[in-house]
């Protein structure tokens, strides 16, 4: 799940200090799982900015609102009403989600509370792990399910470099796990090794670069309506 953290309250309120009238817009969806962008951090949010302009002297309407996610339209449409009568929007979903809404409201200034950080995993309640860089090419199966592209310093594809220390980490970092040394185990474990043997080719940077794909069985949808998600 995509992973997000909020970004300074100084950079947050410099965005919006501009303007009196502000929707702070909350997000359902990942950024409310990682405990930076749900209906409950969209108020903290409201309440520190209402203290920092009342601190810059400067008029202010801070409104806010939480929709189930900001990548969809359909979720988005909610705000339609609300974004009329404001000058500004800022969005505590992820970078996907703060265009989309951009993208949906042209005409009213969209802005980012949050910094989003990775795709990831739940170590602990607050604590996160990336865990994905969504290359479009997955080989997990080749690596006994561990990214090396993701996991290993060097994002290495076809082995390890010569630089594990004995104890199985990483000479870049020796708080960091040998991802390709994680692999040879578990693989190992599991009796295939001989996955290991497999050469990569290299990544296809032309899949890598596309912006859009169709789900297999929605082709002959595929496109139609992708307009409507724009307000005037």
């Amino acid at each position: 799940m995509v992973k997000a953290t909020r970004k300074p309250l100084e950079e947050i309120f410099g965005m919006v200090k501009g303007y009196r009238r502000v929707l702070v817009v909350g997000c359902g969806g990942c950024t409310s799982v990682c405990l930076a962008g749900g209906q409950r951090e969209t108020l903290e949010l409201v309440e520190d900015l209402k203290l920092c302009a009342r601190q810059a002297r400067v008029p202010h309407q801070y409104d806010s609102f939480t929709v189930e996610r900001q990548c969809n339209f359909e979720f988005l449409e909610e705000l339609e009403e609300r974004v009329r009568n404001v000058e500004a929007v800022l969005s505590l979903a992820c970078g996907a989600g703060v265009q989309h809404c951009a993208e949906t409201y042209p005409a009213t200034p969209v802005f980012p509370a949050l910094d989003t950080m990775f795709i990831g995993v739940d170590r602990d309640v607050g604590y996160y792990e990336e865990a994905c860089r969504t290359c479009g090419q997955c080989s997990l199966a080749l690596s006994g399910g561990i990214c090396t592209v993701t996991r290993c310093s060097k994002s290495l594809f076809n082995g390890p470099c010569g630089g594990t220390r004995t104890d199985g980490t990483c000479e870049v970092d020796a708080s960091i796990p040998c991802a390709w040394k994680a692999a040879y185990d578990r693989l190992k474990g599991q009796g295939r090794l001989d996955v290991l043997t497999a050469v990569r080719p290299p990544m296809d940077w032309q899949e890598k670069g596309r912006r859009t794909f169709v789900q297999r069985g929605f082709e002959g949808r595929a496109g139609k309506g992708s307009g409507e998600g724009t307000r005037k």
